[in-house]
């Protein structure tokens, strides 16, 4: 392999491969045992750029030329690989160049795949992308019941398995467990499997202890080698049932993407083909179709997005020195509703401290109590944690009538009405009885934190704490900074916040911080193409080729639609000349409805008659395209109105949010890369958010 390929990623940490014999009872000849380290502990897991993969091929070709018995690949502790060295993907400038990496990729694994000499994976820990094509490519795998993430994430990505997956993994598990592996999974959060159920797919034949893995591994591989253990595989159907699973494959993927992430669509072509079992045909298919996804845009705004929730997540912009942060040993939630229970659980299963949890009477606390004990008992049913530990939790969680209870709390968070007067005489009543040093934190969704401080004897120690339903499943949170916030309550805000496992992106103290402003934004020019005659049917549709996760219509429900012309007051207040109040959509809500659209039996999507007849249209219809138009027009204007007013550090907290708090597809790199990537950018404001080539290919 030539040095010129192996410096095309001249930043690479390169994986080392070393190869050793070995002589194993009962083998009758030596057992070559590659092991791939790139020389970091656990926390930096290995992957395969040029220099990976070069030295990957020599020891292949020390294990070969030794003419063993046997070879197997291995990894390093904790770690087997986890695919390429996606951070070089960014330096390709050239076609040719992304060719030879897919190209080169595919002839390195595939010497394991034809070769004469039976070859074997242990797979000893995390196997993801590359590194699952890699154990692949073997005839044999065994798997650690230790083993952490195994999994193809790729079409999270934006991207698809290249390097032999979507052409080894149908025809070994089938394609109807292929697509949910390579697709349903990847385009589900980015789901991963475990090494038990990796093994019940037929991924892996077979599943051994922990503790002495190799040792069981080489064992194991010594009876295959000598026909003393036979492993079965499945007989593949490669007719109907080949042909439902790529129809499968295809609606997951329109309900998912709306054709927006090319590679994904690819992904399902590829898997297609492979019913072929063809490896030249589908190889080079792959290495085309890769070397095209390597130079697309799509992929390096994805390549973007993972590098936000990887490395700036870890490092908020502008947080304080975290040695200023302070010790949480008891936690106060004031509200015992759905969202403050929601708060509960999250801080007693991470903090794994006391909660109390008060209301304005004891039925509502006890009600409160009694949820945040039937989620632990849930996943406990899940077999998420352990008898001792629910017993552990639930005794950590008590409810009190008495703001006394949070006398000795160091952080109380409200999560109570969304009305300024409320919150305050809240806070008010909380100064009574917590310690000055104590933390007052608030969820509200768009109010004021200088403002609902602005009462107070001690404001400096309020802090906004913006959670995303549902809890425990979004990553984002939004902590505010109120005017008079000091270091030392941000700090202790931030380490809470790592604790509880968010990503925690700090926000200036601005109407509706940057989730609900953008989404509020976004919205109002849905709303106000409707309200001027548009047909529901055409405004919802309008921002389908975006490939978001819900459209406008349906995110109004899911949200609510009086907490959202809540904020849209809110926002009105603020800047009346870009945020709207629609007479409608009042009516909407004082009717009490919550949902423009009814299904019938068939799954048909139709307007709510009632609501048909309240909302008062106009006479003046927009297209889809002039209102998909009107809605990035609306979020570039507004992006870089929040960057000028610093609601943020910088464009990338911006989609960092959006990432993280309304799901906005990896595969468009939040919002800012695709603003620049339609033009948009450019015609509103007469500039780009990012830099060439930061979310995009260099020019």
């Amino acid at each position: 392999m030539s040095d010129d390929f192996a410096s095309l990623f001249p930043d690479e940490v390169v994986t080392k491969a070393f190869t050793r014999l070995l002589d194993v009872p009962g083998l009758s000849g030596k057992l070559a045992l590659v092991t791939i380290d790139n020389g970091h502990d656990h926390t930096r897991p290995s992957t395969f750029g040029p220099g990976g993969l070069s030295c990957l091929d020599a020891a292949l070709d020390e294990a070969f030329a030794a003419e063993p018995a046997a070879i197997a690949v291995t990894g390093k502790p904790f770690v087997f690989a986890v695919g390429a060295d996606l951070s070089g993907v960014k330096q390709i400038a050239e076609r040719k160049h992304a060719h030879q990496v897919a190209k080169t990729g595919h002839d390195v694994f595939r010497r394991l795949t034809e070769s004469e000499i039976p070859t074997f994976a242990f797979v000893n820990g995390a196997a993801l992308g590359g590194g699952l094509e890699l154990a692949l490519s073997c005839r044999y795998r065994t798997v650690s019941e230790g083993a952490g993430a195994i999994a193809f994430p790729e079409c999270f990505l934006g991207l698809f398995p290249g390097w032999g997956g979507t052409q080894l993994l149908p025809n070994l598990i089938g394609a109807d467990a292929a697509v949910t592996v390579i697709i349903e999974n990847a385009l589900n959060q980015n789901k991963m499997l475990n090494p038990k159920k990796a093994t019940g797919l037929g991924i892996f034949d077979v599943q051994l202890e922990a503790a002495d893995f190799l040792e069981e591994s080489l064992r194991w591989a010594v009876r295959v080698v000598n026909g003393e253990e036979t492993v079965q595989r499945p007989e593949i159907d490669r007719g109907q049932a080949w042909d439902d699973a790529v129809n499968r494959a295809r609606g997951i993927v329109e309900a998912r993407t709306h054709g927006a992430s090319p590679a994904v669509t690819k992904a399902v072509e590829l898997i297609d083909l492979a019913r072929n079992d063809d490896l030249d045909a589908g190889y080079a298919a792959e290495t085309e179709a890769l070397a095209d996804a390597l130079m697309s845009d799509e992929l390096r705004s994805g390549l973007y997005s993972f590098d936000l929730t990887q490395k700036r997540a870890k490092r908020p912009a502008g947080a304080p020195d975290k040695s200023l942060a302070r010790e949480v040993k008891k936690v106060g939630v004031v509200g015992a509703g759905l969202m403050a229970g929601q708060l509960a659980l999250l801080f007693v299963r991470r903090l794994k401290v006391p909660v109390v949890i008060t209301d304005i009477d004891q039925a509502r606390i006890d009600k409160g109590v009694g949820y945040i004990h039937g989620e632990i008992d849930k996943l406990a049913g899940k077999g998420r944690i352990s008898g001792d530990e629910v017993n552990r939790l639930k005794a950590l969680v008590t409810g009190s009538l008495d703001k006394g209870a949070f006398s000795d709390a160091d952080f109380v968070i409200e999560a109570v009405f969304e009305e300024m007067s409320v919150k305050q005489k809240v806070f008010a009543e909380l100064e009574q009885h917590v310690s000055p040093e104590a933390i007052l934190a608030t969820n509200t969704s768009s109010l004021s934190i200088t403002e609902m401080a602005s009462q107070l004897r001690n404001p400096e120690r309020v802090v906004g704490f913006h959670f995303f339903n549902p809890v425990a499943v979004l990553p984002l949170l939004e902590i505010v900074r109120g005017e008079k916030t000091d270091d030392g309550a941000l700090a202790t805000a931030f380490s809470v916040g790592k604790q509880l496992k968010k990503s925690c992106v700090l926000v200036k103290d601005a109407p509706a911080f940057v989730v609900n402003r953008l989404l509020t934004r976004f919205m109002g020019e849905v709303i106000a193409a409707v309200d001027e005659g548009t047909p529901f049917e055409v405004a919802d549709r309008a921002l389908t080729p975006l490939g978001l996760p819900m459209s406008p219509l349906v995110l109004l429900q899911l949200v609510g639609p009086a907490v959202a012309q809540h904020v849209n007051h809110t926002m009105h207040r603020a800047y009346p000349d870009r945020f709207g109040v629609s007479d409608n959509l009042q009516r909407f809500v004082d009717a009490g409805k919550t949902a423009v659209w009814q299904w019938d039996e068939q799954g048909n999507q139709k307007v709510d008659p009632e609501v048909a007849e309240l909302w008062q249209q106009g006479d003046n219809p927009s297209t889809e395209e002039q209102v998909r138009e009107r809605a990035l027009k609306a979020l570039a204007e507004e992006a870089r109105i929040m960057l000028d007013e610093g609601v943020v550090a910088e464009a990338q907290d911006l989609d960092l949010c959006m990432i993280l708090g309304a799901g906005w597809p990896f595969w468009l790199g939040g919002i800012t890369p695709y603003l620049d990537r339609a033009g948009v950018s450019e015609q509103v404001n007469g500039k780009r958010f990012l830099e060439p080539g930061v979310a995009s290919v260099p020019a």
